[in-house]
């Protein structure tokens, strides 16, 4: 799926052409000197709200990082969110997403948990989904501090933190252990196998094919190019998606994750959950993140705030009658 530059929508030309110019697309080497960027980041918040730190121990001794970010003003009874960053699995901070998180905050007075993941570069699969995991066990049991109730629990992130949005619904489904209302899979990195058209030979900006390998190589680690994969590794590979929430997302249509995103929510349809989604044209991926004040973007923004709203007035999810799962702190 070869991508001219005519294709890529007038408002995002420009950028487009000269994200191709200086970043034809990642290698390791690459998206360690962007990590390493964009760790600045790190244990700053830029935007008006509340913004804590929190920090978990994990088996190993070692320390998850969790960002919380709540309004500035308390409210009472308000939706729980996991918000999962993007970068191919392998580079990325929770601060980097602000920008989004506070939408959500500013929508709903909702309470956003954010972790600083495991990142494929330094710990291949199943690292980012035990993160992620914790992170939302964490919102459950301490959620109610921050005005949150128990049954709204959402789950979301974009492009590789769409992936691990799916796979801790899919992971939260068959444990048990927590129950999730709404998820939110923004352009979802979903299909290790990279057979689809708008995944072969792609060569639009941002994220091509050529990086798309590379990202899961990384992540899958001694498991890339096996029939074994896990599905909770690539959640593509799920045969069965019934009882997991309801969906909303978005997707440019030249981007690699545009067939697998439609493929995993006409599946979701087909199992009786209800989905709404919406695919941009000529948009390449994270256009949002890369152009936020063009109308397109815009636009984007819009329809998934008002999915984020009606699921906040009609999606809940009652927590399983069990004990609190305890947390290392």
């Amino acid at each position: 799926m070869s991508i001219d530059s005519s294709e890529i929508h007038p408002e995002l030309r420009n950028a487009g052409v000269l994200i191709r110019l200086l970043l034809s697309s990642f290698s390791e080497r690459k998206l360690r000197m962007a990590n390493a960027a964009i760790q600045t980041l790190r244990g700053k918040c830029r935007r008006p709200l509340k913004y804590e730190q929190i920090f978990l121990t994990r088996e190993d001794k070692s320390l998850l990082r969790l960002c919380v970010y709540s309004p500035q003003m308390p409210r009472q009874n308000v939706p729980g969110l996991l918000w999962l960053h993007g970068g191919g699995y392998a580079l990325g901070t929770p601060e980097q997403s602000e920008r989004m998180i506070e939408r959500f905050v500013n929508s709903s007075g909702c309470v956003v948990v954010s972790p600083d993941y495991r990142l494929s570069i330094d710990a291949p699969y199943p690292a980012a989904l035990e993160d992620s995991y914790t992170a939302l066990l964490w919102l459950k049991n301490n959620g109610s501090a921050y005005g949150m109730r128990d049954d709204q629990l959402m789950v979301g992130g974009e492009s590789s933190g769409g992936g691990l949005a799916v796979a801790v619904a899919l992971y939260a489904r068959d444990k048990k252990e927590v129950a999730i209302a709404f998820q939110m899979p923004l352009y979802p990195m979903l299909d290790d196998r990279m057979t689809t058209a708008s995944a072969t030979d792609n060569d639009a900006p941002v994220w091509n094919s050529k990086s798309n390998e590379i990202g899961w190589r990384l992540y899958l680690g001694d498991w890339f190019g096996q029939a074994s994969v896990p599905e909770y590794a690539a959640p593509a590979r799920c045969r069965d998606l019934t009882g997991l929430p309801p969906a909303c997302s978005f997707v440019g249509s030249i981007e690699p994750f545009r067939d697998e995103t439609i493929q995993y929510f006409e599946r979701l349809s087909t199992a009786g959950i209800p989905v709404h989604y919406k695919v941009f044209d000529g948009c390449f991926h994270g256009f949002d993140i890369v152009s936020p004040k063009t109308k397109v973007a815009m636009e984007a923004m819009d329809f998934l705030l008002e999915c984020f709203r009606y699921a906040t007035e009609h999606c809940f999810a009652a927590q399983p009658a069990e004990q609190i799962i305890s947390m290392g702190t």
